[in-house]
C-alpha cells in the first residue's frame, strides 16, 4: 500500500495516531528537562482537506470531522484536548480546513530548551516541510530518508524523547524494516521513547511484525491497535495499529479509555474495534474488545 501523508490527512488513522502522539508530548512537558522529538518520515507537517490531494479520498470526513461532531464524555474529551487545541488553534472556529501533519503537533507543544528533527525524502513533501516549520530555531528539517535519520540521530544529546516511525509502506519490506530498525535505534539508546505506527488490511503483516519485535527481547513493548471495519476484504484499509517502546507510565491507562470511545466514533457502521496488550513487560492485556 501507499499511505502517503496527503492523500490521508485527517483520517481514522492520523486521528488515533496523533491523539496518541499528544499525550506522549503531555507527558514530556511534566518535567523541567529538555526532550527531542525526532520524525523520521514526517511528511509536510500541514494540509489543506480542500487541496486535491486531501479531497480525492476524502478520508478526513470519517475521521477528524466525524471525531468533532461527537458528544465525547468528560475523560475522553479531558484525554484528546492536547489534540484537538492544536487543531483549533490551525483553524477558524467552526471551520475545519487545515489538518496538522505530526511535525506540526509536536511543534506546539515543545517548550523553549526542546527540539525537534523532521525528516522527509519525498521532495516535494520536503519543500512544504521546510516552508511550513520555517523560522523557528528548535527545529531542523532536513531532506533524508527516514531510516537513515533514525540510525544517525540517536541518541539525542537531551538524552530524553521521541523517535516517531511512520513510513508510507511503499515497499512490502517496511514491516520488516520497522523491527530491524527499531532493534539497530534501540542498541543505541534504550531508554528512548518510540512509536512506530503501521496499517492494518489484514492480520498477516502485523502478527509477523509482533513475532519479530518480540524476538527483540526489548524490555516494554505496548501495542495499541484501531480497527474501524472487519478484516474480511484485506483490499482495503481498516485500522492501524502503534507499538509504543518504552511508553510512559501512564499511557496504557490512558489508551484503555481512548480506544474504546475512538473506536465507537470512528468506526464504520459501528463495527470499531480495538485491542491493548504487552508485546513484552507485562503479563496481561490492559483491554480488549
Amino acid at each position: 500500500m501507499n499511505y502517503r501523508h496527503a492523500f490521508h490527512a485527517g483520517s481514522f488513522a492520523d486521528v488515533f495516531k496523533h491523539a496518541v502522539l499528544c499525550r506522549i508530548l503531555h507527558y514530556l512537558r511534566d518535567k523541567d528537562a529538555a526532550f527531542r522529538v525526532i520524525d523520521t518520515h514526517a511528511g509536510a507537517g500541514l494540509y489543506d482537506l480542500t487541496g486535491s490531494e486531501a479531497s480525492r479520498g476524502g478520508e478526513w470526513h470519517a475521521g477528524i470531522e466525524r471525531l468533532l461532531a461527537a458528544k465525547l464524555s468528560a475523560p475522553v474529551a479531558a484525554l484528546l484536548a492536547p489534540y484537538l487545541d492544536v487543531i483549533g488553534a490551525l483553524n477558524e472556529r467552526g471551520r475545519l480546513k487545515v489538518y496538522p501533519g505530526s511535525p506540526a503537533f509536536t511543534r506546539a507543544w515543545l517548550r523553549p530548551q526542546d527540539r525537534l528533527i523532521a525528516c522527509e525524502l519525498e521532495p516535494k513533501a520536503a519543500t512544504a516541510l521546510a516552508s511550513n516549520l520555517r523560522g523557528d530555531s528548535r527545529i531542523k528539517t532536513l531532506e533524508i530518508d527516514g531510516w537513515t535519520a533514525l540510525s544517525a540521530y540517536v541518541p539525542p544529546p537531551e538524552r530524553r524523547g521521541l523517535v516517531l516511525i511512520d513510513p508510507p509502506f511503499e515497499q512490502d519490506s517496511d514491516f520488516y524494516r520497522l523491527a530491524s530498525g527499531l532493534a539497530d535505534a534501540h542498541r543505541k539508546w534504550a531508554t528512548g521513547i518510540y512509536a512506530l505506527w503501521y496499517p492494518i488490511k489484514g492480520r498477516p503483516e502485523p502478527d509477523a511484525l509482533a513475532k519479530n519485535l518480540r524476538r527483540l527481547e526489548i524490555p516494554k513493548i505496548l501495542r495499541a491497535e484501531l480497527t474501524v471495519s472487519p478484516l474480511s476484504d484485506p483490499s482495503r484499509l481498516n485500522g492501524s495499529g502503534l507499538i509504543l517502546v518504552n511508553p510512559p507510565w501512564t499511557l496504557e491507562r490512558e489508551l484503555s479509555t481512548l480506544l474504546p470511545a475512538l473506536a465507537g466514533i470512528l468506526g464504520r457502521d459501528g463495527k470499531g474495534g480495538f485491542s491493548l496488550d504487552w508485546l513484552a513487560g507485562e503479563a496481561k492485556p490492559a483491554g480488549k474488545a
